[in-house]
């Protein structure tokens, strides 16, 4: 089935969630017939075309949804110049600015159940982390251990009493990728969860899946795990690195 053509969006509301994480909520016209009930899924963002010709595309996570708009996190990686074009489009984009949006995909949700469960993300997670932990049920127990670039990155997310979180703060976000998987590895009796939920830098990627599917034996039914980016890589680099881990470890 051939994927439909992306939509127009329209910036309704811009903010600056903490000081390196910034929302967009994209609505108007163009929202019509978008699917209810996407939060956590994720989109394709399209800035405008740069002038080479080439065409670009950067996936994100919906962070909730409204009957008049989606809200879509941007984390920042430090400076303009660090920050790629979709990003650099958000933070500068002004209400009424418009941007192709493709999508939606599906949202990888955690199981139905209390757990236990461990959810590992840097701050390109967090927004998928934060829709899973506010979707749990008031019983759920767990642990989740979040990344951020400042302390005032901290968010306030609406979670069961009995899971508990813990922020790592780290300024180069990536730059110390076994900060996730020490982290991790504190947890006790991992090897009793219900379910893990990783998404994180392309290399605490690779160190979280050797300590949780491999030593800890977590099978795919009880473990989602991804790396929704790599240091100094462009999304579409980052792909041809994670297709071909993929291969490898298949």
């Amino acid at each position: 089935m051939a994927r439909p053509e992306p939509r127009i969006l329209t910036v309704i509301r811009t903010v600056r969630v903490t000081p390196n994480m910034h929302r967009l909520t994209l609505g108007g016209v163009g929202l019509a017939g978008f699917p209810d009930d996407q939060a956590g899924g994720y989109v394709k963002i399209m800035p405008p075309d740069p002038g080479d010709g080439k065409r670009i595309v950067r996936t994100y996570t919906i962070r909730s949804q409204t009957a008049t708009g989606i809200d879509v996190d941007f984390a920042l990686h430090g400076s303009d110049s660090d920050s790629g074009p979709a990003t650099r489009w958000a933070i500068n984009a002004k209400v009424g600015d418009q941007i192709k949006v493709g999508g939606p995909g599906a949202a990888k949700p955690l199981p139905d159940g209390p757990g236990p469960f461990l959810l590992v993300g840097d701050m390109t997670a967090l927004p998928a982390i934060s829709v899973n932990l506010e979707a749990l049920p008031n019983d759920a127990t767990g642990d989740a251990i979040l990344l951020i670039r400042d302390a005032a990155d901290k968010q306030d997310i609406a979670k069961p009493s009995g899971l508990n979180i813990h922020w790592i703060v780290d300024a180069e976000l990536g730059a110390n990728p076994i900060f996730l998987a020490d982290a991790a590895r504190k947890i006790a009796a991992a090897d009793q969860l219900t379910y893990a939920w990783v998404a994180c830098e392309f290399e605490a990627m690779k160190l979280l899946r050797q300590y949780l599917r491999v030593e800890q034996q977590l099978r795919p039914e009880r473990l989602y795990i991804s790396s929704y980016w790599k240091r100094g890589l462009v999304e579409d680099e980052h792909k041809q690195v994670k297709r071909a881990d993929v291969e490898a470890e298949f």
